[in-house]
Order: structure tokens, then C-alpha cells, then sequence
């Protein structure tokens, strides 16, 4: 057996220990993206840490996550980082999760539902089959949509009215870094637009 054979990563949800599969190519390089693009901006400004999965996250009510993308901001980065364990013991102010088959569905609804729970203060759901991600911020305690972002082809926006057009949002505001914004397209694809 190789050493690239034994994965000891898993989650616990509501008790129940489910192994985290494998992330294939496309779920890596969205997952990647999010992790440069917020990353640098605010490593730059010294604004908080952001981590990519394999990184367990120990949430105050006794669940663990592996969140595909993980933001704490520096305010928030000595009280949740566990240094000594190399863990995250606490709320992150931000997560994201990859769809994958076979996770999907948990990140729909019981994930969210934890997530929420804990005060985790945003949260992305990020669809790579249709390019699209929905943003849920909290507010009082409860997740609002604040909007699905669709990544919009050529062909997309030139089937669109004028009008329609004009509504289509081409980056997606990071509500927990004041606003800062990332462009839909360069989440998705290979390279950067």
C-alpha cells in the first residue's frame, strides 16, 4: 500500500463521521482560485488568513469540517487558530464549498444548517456544473441569499435583452473583506480573464 493510499481526512456532522472524498481537477482549481484571489488581497492588507480542505475545522457545538475554503479575519485569527494542534478551534468568519456528486446534497442543507448555527458569518456554495455561486450572509442569527452568481457565457449574454444585460452581475462582493470584489470568470476555467 502506498502512503498516497491511507486518507485519514473526514468530517463529523451531527455526530456521524463521513470520510471526505477525494476532490478531482475542476474542484481543486475552483477551490485554488478562491484561495489566490482572496489570499493575496488579504494577506496584502493584512486583513486575515484564508485555508484550502484538509485543514479541520472544530466548530463550538462538536462537528468537524473540512470547508473547501476557509477565511478568518485577523481579529478573529487568535481566538480560532489553534497553533500548538495546527487545527481551527471556533467560527471562521468565512467558508466556501466546492459541489462535489457526492457531497452536494450536505452542503445544500445540513452543512448550511451548521454553518449558520455556529455564526459562521459568510457562506459560498460553489457549482461547478453550471459555473455558479450563491452567497448566504447572516444576518440576526439567520442565512439570507444575498444573490446567485452565474458565470455567464458569450453565447449567454448575447441571448439576453438589453435590459437583462444590465442587471447581470460580473463579480461577487466579499461581504467580510468590506466589499472587496472577485470576478465570477476567473473563479471558473483555467486561467484568469
Amino acid at each position: 500500500m502506498l502512503a498516497s493510499d491511507i486518507r485519514d481526512e473526514y468530517e463529523i456532522i451531527e455526530g456521524m463521521k463521513f470520510m471526505a472524498p477525494s476532490a478531482d481537477a475542476w474542484h481543486n482549481n475552483t477551490a485554488g482560485k478562491l484561495y489566490m484571489i482572496i489570499g493575496t488581497y488579504a494577506a496584502t492588507n493584512k486583513l486575515g488568513l484564508v485555508f484550502t480542505d484538509s485543514m479541520d475545522v472544530h466548530f463550538p457545538d462538536g462537528n468537524l469540517f473540512q470547508p473547501d475554503f476557509i477565511f478568518i479575519s485577523a481579529a478573529n485569527d487568535k481566538s480560532v487558530i489553534d497553533n500548538k494542534h495546527r487545527t481551527i478551534h471556533g467560527v471562521p468568519d468565512m467558508v466556501a464549498e466546492v459541489f462535489s456528486r457526492s457531497t452536494m446534497k450536505r452542503d445544500l442543507t445540513i452543512k448550511k444548517d451548521i454553518y449558520e448555527r455556529n455564526g459562521v458569518r459568510e457562506y459560498w456554495m460553489i457549482d461547478p456544473w453550471s459555473e455558479s455561486i450563491r452567497v448566504y450572509l447572516l444576518r440576526d442569527g439567520k442565512y439570507f441569499l444575498d444573490d446567485v452568481y452565474p458565470n455567464y457565457s458569450d453565447a449567454e449574454l448575447n441571448n439576453l435583452t438589453a435590459e437583462e444585460r444590465a442587471e447581470v452581475k460580473f463579480e461577487i462582493p466579499v461581504a467580510v473583506l468590506d466589499g472587496f470584489k472577485v470576478k465570477i470568470k476567473n473563479i471558473f476555467g483555467w486561467y484568469f480573464e
